[in-house]
């Protein structure tokens, strides 16, 4: 807090006033390489040794907003929406199928070596975070107090009322998403739940992240069997989160439905990790094959960026996975 206090982030972060929720939010813009209107949450229920974005989830740090003013910029965001996703789509891990960020195809009429080749130049805009498409998607990021979900299905609702065509996604860690939890979500509107299940192990979860993944590990089954469209997000943390802890989490996924999109994103040195290596090229590949081996059929790599620093290092990558399976 601003006088060094400690206070739980769902009552620092989160507040109901005339009937309506509020939320301390950091940003509000359309992200890079997600495509989607991402809503940065200040507050957090985990206290992640390498949260990427400590100095909004784990420091109050903001302005308020009620559910009636997301739900405006959400329907000003709409107007600018260049791609219309199907509902099964309303994922980060479809992103990279249309667009890889270059922006050459709208600053120099040509197209980078690993685009689709499905879009418009004209499809493809600036935002703050670099070039891209504008995909009728509006997510909930940054920090997470999913354990509350009545906000979240207040705001999915308002915006769905502004906007119509829109859908909603909550990039969440799953903690406290239990039945009763996720049908408050799903009464409300949002359609796709971005799970980041940072560690199989309890101790290794707890020792990471501050708190316990026993509703985390049980997510993917509820939130498929809710009508929730669902992927999973494993960060490789070289000496945290390996190949043995990835193939865990794959073989959980997997054992809910095979075809749950799973990223494997490469971690970078941040907050009180910020002295831990990325991981390299080959412990990439070992554990996107782990996932694979597992029975997913839809596995990705993300961040490839901070292991494959030179383009032999990419052209290594693409060569043992494939172009299509770089997020």
């Amino acid at each position: 807090m601003p006088d060094g206090s400690l206070q739980p982030a769902c009552k620092a972060t989160l507040k109901r006033e005339g009937g309506k929720w509020l939320r301390l939010i950091k940003a509000i813009h359309l992200s890079r390489p997600e495509d989607y209107l991402s809503i940065y949450q200040s507050g957090c229920n985990h206290s992640c040794l390498k949260c990427h974005s400590w100095e909004f989830t784990q420091v109050y740090n903001g302005f308020w907003m009620s559910t009636d003013e997301l739900a405006e910029e959400a329907a000003r965001y709409h107007d600018m929406v260049t791609v219309k996703e199907p509902r099964e789509r309303a994922l980060m891990f479809t992103a990279s199928d249309l667009c890889r960020h270059c922006g050459l195809c709208a600053t120099a009429g040509v197209r980078g070596p690993l685009c689709p080749g499905v879009l418009n130049p004209s499809q493809v805009v600036w935002s703050v975070q670099g070039w891209g498409p504008a995909r009728n998607i509006v997510a909930f990021t940054g920090g997470d107090v999913a354990c509350v979900p009545e906000f979240y299905a207040e705001a999915a609702e308002k915006i769905k009322d502004a906007c119509g065509d829109v859908w909603v996604l909550l990039e969440t860690n799953g903690y406290g998403l239990t039945r009763r939890n996720l049908e408050t979500l799903a009464s409300g509107g949002v359609d796709s739940l971005w799970l980041d299940i940072k560690a199989y192990d309890p101790q290794l979860y707890r020792r990471l992240c501050g708190a316990d993944n026993s509703t985390v590990l049980k997510v993917p089954e509820l939130a498929l069997d809710l009508g929730f469209v669902v992927e999973v997000l494993a960060l490789y943390i070289p000496g945290w989160v390996e190949v043995d802890e990835i193939r865990k989490i794959a073989r959980l996924v997997a054992s809910v439905d095979r075809d749950i999109p799973f990223t494997i994103l490469a971690f970078f040195p941040a907050y009180k990790l910020s002295d831990v290596k990325p991981p390299n090229v080959m412990e990439l590949v070992k554990a996107f094959a782990a996932a694979k081996e597992e029975g997913l059929k839809r596995v990705k790599l993300g961040n490839v960026h901070v292991a494959a620093k030179t383009k032999d290092e990419l052209d290594l990558l693409v060569s043992l996975v494939g172009e299509k399976s770089i997020g």
